[in-house]
């Protein structure tokens, strides 16, 4: 059985830095793709970051490109999300995810369970 399981959420100021983790179980996450999203109160679900399997190629979401930087361990099943420069906007609950296929997309994955990130001003 895959899971994720996301930790390091907190409270921080603005401006302020947070990394957050997610481990993941059940499957050799080498051979995958890893993204964090995230939801904020009232809005859909948005794309934050990815990663390719071997860490080789990512991508952001310009609304945290340069401030964000993803990345991953595969010796530890573990793919990180640094956040800097963190401002109110960046509120939210953050999932981490991978696709069920190697060759597949976020619209099929498993999610982990989130984790709380609340940026004060």
């Amino acid at each position: 059985q895959v899971q994720l399981v996301e930790s390091g959420g907190g409270l921080v100021q603005a401006g302020g830095s947070l990394r957050i983790s997610c481990a993941g179980f059940g499957r050799t996450f080498s051979l995958y793709a890893m993204g964090w999203f995230r939801q904020a109160p009232g809005k859909e679900r948005e794309f934050v970051a990815t990663i390719g399997s071997r860490g080789l190629t990512t991508s952001y979401a310009d609304s945290v490109k340069g401030r964000f930087t993803i990345s991953r361990d595969n010796a530890k099943n573990t793919v990180y999300l640094e956040m800097g420069s963190l401002e109110p906007e960046d509120t939210a609950v953050y999932y981490c995810a991978t696709p069920r296929a190697s060759w597949g997309s976020y619209s099929d994955a498993y999610w982990g369970q989130g984790t709380q990130v609340t940026v004060s001003s």
